[in-house]
This record gives structure tokens, C-alpha cells and sequence, in this order.
């Protein structure tokens, strides 16, 4: 029985990491960032985030794969959305987090951007 606890344990702690690793990248939270407002097109994506189209296509396919992204077709566009209001919350819930631990994370020389 405690082999099966620990075994869901695990599980569920690489579940948690692999999320993370989703929103582990500047330009996926520059992207999740600007979708909290609402659903856009790649070319609108762009335009928010000053990333290139190539690199917007291929974070969205990442966002889209992981379940972060959900799309729907509007004419000839495709809108990307946050699949989940939960994922908006959880945005917020970091930035104030942030608030408090800012400090410790910039000092933090264990995960470097690169």
C-alpha cells in the first residue's frame, strides 16, 4: 500500500514539473500573458509580444500540446485562448507571489535565463 501512495506521489510531483516546464520560458509567459486579455491571431500575438512570427507559431504549438492554449478558427485567422480561467489565475497568483519573494528569486543563481 505505501509503494502505491508513493508511486501516485511521484507521479503527481513530475505531472507538477512537467506544467511548469510550460510556462518555463520567457516567451511562452509573454505569450500566456498577452492571451489573459483575450483571444488573438498569431499575427496579433506579434505585434504584443515583439517576438518573431516563426518563434510565436512555435511556442503556441508547445502552449497548444501541453493544454495551456486552446484554439478556434474565426474566418481565415485561427484565435488562440487560455484554455483555462484557472491559468489566468494562476498568473496572477505568481505576480503577487513575486511581491513577496522578488528579492530571493533575483538572487537566485540556480536558474539563470539564458
Amino acid at each position: 500500500m505505501v509503494q502505491i501512495v508513493d508511486d501516485r506521489k511521484s507521479a503527481t510531483i513530475e505531472r507538477r514539473a512537467k506544467l511548469f516546464r510550460g510556462f518555463a520560458d520567457p516567451s511562452r509567459l509573454a505569450i500566456l500573458g498577452a492571451l489573459c486579455n483575450g483571444p488573438l491571431a498569431v499575427h496579433e500575438l506579434v505585434e504584443r509580444t515583439e517576438l518573431s512570427q516563426p518563434n510565436v507559431s512555435n511556442h503556441l504549438r508547445c502552449l497548444l500540446d501541453c493544454g495551456l492554449v486552446a484554439s478556434d478558427r474565426d474566418g481565415r485567422f485561427i484565435r488562440y485562448r487560455i484554455s483555462s480561467p484557472r491559468i489566468t489565475v494562476l498568473l496572477s497568483d505568481v505576480d503577487a507571489l513575486l511581491d513577496v519573494v522578488a528579492e530571493g528569486v533575483e538572487a537566485c543563481d540556480n536558474y539563470r535565463g539564458a
